[in-house]
């Protein structure tokens, strides 16, 4: 059935302005709709909140304070608000309408995409949400149905701030969380909190989504995947693709880690990391083609899209039991965030009266004693020989310093297991061990787990004075103190040599915790005017360009022009565009005209002859009597059958009546 048809808003005029054409999708705190702004005459999305909501007139406050918080987040991979407005009961937003399909219909259709393809839709993902968290955005609900794709190929994110001003109503009056469960961090879960690391690991499941065709946590039910979430680690996803690069498991596992301190601390810091890995993989290993998804086992999450809806958190996230209704969980939740720990008092239960004791019952507790003790003596029986057996003491091994790689190495050689946290430190170098659990030299039963602290760095780390400082060398000095190289700018400049950094964001000296994203200017080299060499010899050309301080390229291939045969047709970057001293500009070479026939337009009239003229691609140039021209070609400067150079011009003379 068509639902659009059964709309009551589809023809209607909202808020006198915005003309409701067709119902294009419904969620769980909204519809959208596509619309005209009858003002402008443009199109767009209109999304219109639910009426349960509409009606909370403390929602509404906060939903229009973030709708004017995200219309100045102005970024081409942001889904732009040009409007928001109430008329009646409907609250709305107007956007921008992007013609496409979500990325989760392409997962839909592909099942999985091959690395490059990833990369290529994760970065512009990140660099949305990036400039979103550089203005204090969260989005908080980063799922593949929030990713649009442009028939024109461009990749924006939208539902920026819905969701933050929903959960800030919500929050406050149920202790709740919003977000879908398949991509909901592990503190959203737990302690309902959200910054900008939400936003990482929403984005780290994505890519596992990408690269494997499936999510990384699955199972029967809300409460199965909410214990994953909080208890298990994503897995690599090459243990589903085989052949994909260690370097991609090693960008999941970082966005995606439990603990929110071990992630980039925004989507900046991701989107550096994502383009250093994509720089270290070969074409090969970006071209891996992934095996179709696998069918999603009876009674699991699926493909399906989700929503972003509320439902009801357990006080505590226990081992999951079966059973649960399957359309429960393709919805985004509200978890509710479990309430501080109280004692309880149990009351004692009262002894029975001793006239209510059946005859036979202190033979029946004797019986029932004698059982109990059996059992807890044959499993003191088996512990002693867990003790005897399998649970020798292992002493453990000095760490301190060691850098983590070769202190995890030192540890499960002694055959014992390596949880990792992370700390700070101002005497320890960053990646080395400061801290053990148990300590150097105590004594651990079997094979246990030692949890190592390995060191962040300082907490307060000095941005470099990086100026003159060649990329790549920058980029290792800020990765050496802990900082993270971010966004790199290009810009001229007489005093820095081409390739090296001019300043940074934030400054030199400026304080700042370790992980920081910092954003680099590189020069380009002085200014330069591409000087014009169309026309000219080949010598002359690049003779003329070096003088300039420019290199030159010659394209492989010359091509047709108007320009006489071995001399410059085109220049790229054209004369007159700023180019940085040292950069390069490609020279194509002509062949010559292409010569075309000339067809005979006597006897036609002006529009025709010209119209034949300019199809087979010459210029047309008409010479009117000056007393009573007539309408018809009476001769052509080249006549019927010759060749003239393609470019060229042909004059048309028309008749006079005299």
């Amino acid at each position: 059935m068509d639902m659009t048809l059964q709309d009551p808003l589809v023809g209607q005029l909202l808020d006198g302005r915005y003309r409701v054409q067709a119902r294009i999708a419904a969620g769980g705190m909204a519809t959208v709709y596509q619309a005209v702004d009858t003002r402008l005459d443009r199109l767009l999305a209109l999304k219109v909140m639910h009426p349960t909501l509409a009606t909370d007139a403390a929602f509404v406050d906060r939903f229009i304070r973030e709708a004017k918080s995200v219309a100045r987040l102005s970024h081409p991979n942001v889904v732009g608000v040009f409007d928001q407005g109430t008329d009646g009961t409907y609250v709305y937003l107007a956007m921008e309408y992007v013609a496409g399909c979500t990325l989760r219909d392409v997962l839909r259709e592909r099942g999985a995409l091959q690395p490059r393809a990833a990369l290529d839709i994760l970065e512009p993902i990140l660099a949305a949400l990036g400039a979103a968290h550089r203005a204090g955005l969260v989005h908080r609900d980063m799922k593949p149905e929030n990713v649009l794709i442009g028939d024109d190929g461009r990749v924006k994110v939208a539902d920026f701030g819905l969701v933050r001003a929903v959960d800030t109503n919500t929050t406050a009056s149920t202790g709740s969380v919003l977000g879908t469960v398949s991509y909901l961090a592990p503190e959203q879960m737990e302690h309902g909190t959200a910054d900008a690391r939400v936003d990482v690991y929403a984005c780290g499941v994505v890519l596992y989504e990408m690269l494997t065709g499936g999510k990384p946590h699955t199972g029967g039910s809300v409460a199965q995947i909410l214990y994953q979430h909080l208890h298990e680690d994503v897995l690599p996803p090459s243990g589903l693709v085989p052949g994909l690069a260690p370097q991609l498991d090693e960008l999941v596992a970082l966005a995606t880690a439990r603990d929110p301190q071990q992630r980039p601390q925004d989507a900046v810091a991701l989107l550096s990391r994502a383009q250093e890995t994509r720089a270290q993989l070969t074409d090969a290993q970006l071209d891996v083609v992934p095996p179709q998804a696998k069918e999603v086992p009876e009674g699991g999450l699926g493909d399906g899209s989700e929503r972003t809806d509320v439902i009801p958190r357990p006080e505590g996230v226990q081992p999951p039991l079966p059973g649960t209704d399957e359309a429960e969980l393709n919805r985004t939740s509200r978890l509710e965030v479990p309430p501080t720990e109280q004692t309880t008092r149990l009351r004692p239960v009262p002894a029975p009266a001793a006239s209510a004791a059946p005859r036979g019952g202190l033979l029946q507790r004797h019986r029932l004693a004698t059982i109990i003790a059996a059992v807890l003596l044959l499993l003191g029986a088996g512990t002693g020989v867990w003790y005897i057996n399998a649970g020798q003491f292992t002493t453990v091994p000095a760490v301190l310093d060691m850098s983590q790689a070769k202190a995890e190495k030192t540890l499960r050689d002694e055959g014992l297991g390596v949880k990792v946290v992370r700390g700070f430190s101002s005497n320890v170098d960053r990646g080395h061990v400061m801290k053990t659990d148990p300590a150097n030299g105590k004594q651990i039963r079997g094979t246990g787990t030692v949890t190592i602290t390995v060191s962040r760095g300082p907490d307060i780390v000095a941005v470099p004075d990086l100026s003159g400082t060649p990329v790549a060398d920058a980029k290792r000095k800020l990765r050496d103190l802990g900082l993270i190289p971010g966004t790199e700018k290009r810009a001229f400049s007489a005093e820095v040599a081409r390739g090296s950094v001019i300043g940074t964001d934030p400054a030199a000296g400026s304080k700042r915790r370790p992980d920081t994203a910092v954003a680099l200017t590189i020069s380009r080299g002085a200014e330069v005017k591409a000087p014009g060499v169309l026309g000219s010899e080949r010598a002359d050309a690049a003779e003329t360009l070096r003088a300039a301080g420019l290199k030159v390229r010659f394209a492989d291939e010359p091509v047709h022009s108007t320009q006489d045969k071995g001399t410059v047709a085109r220049q790229t970057p054209a004369e007159g565009k700023k180019l940085g001293k040292g950069e390069t500009v490609t020279l194509t070479l002509s062949k010559g005209p292409e010569m075309v026939p000339v067809p005979d337009v006597t006897g036609k009239n002006e529009e025709d002859a010209k119209k034949q003229l300019t199809d087979l691609g010459f210029q047309v140039e008409v010479d009117k009597p000056f007393l009573f021209p007539q309408d018809e070609v009476d001769s052509q400067s080249v006549e019927a059958g010759q060749k003239a150079p393609k470019g060229g011009t042909i004059t048309i003379k028309m008749k006079g009546a005299l």
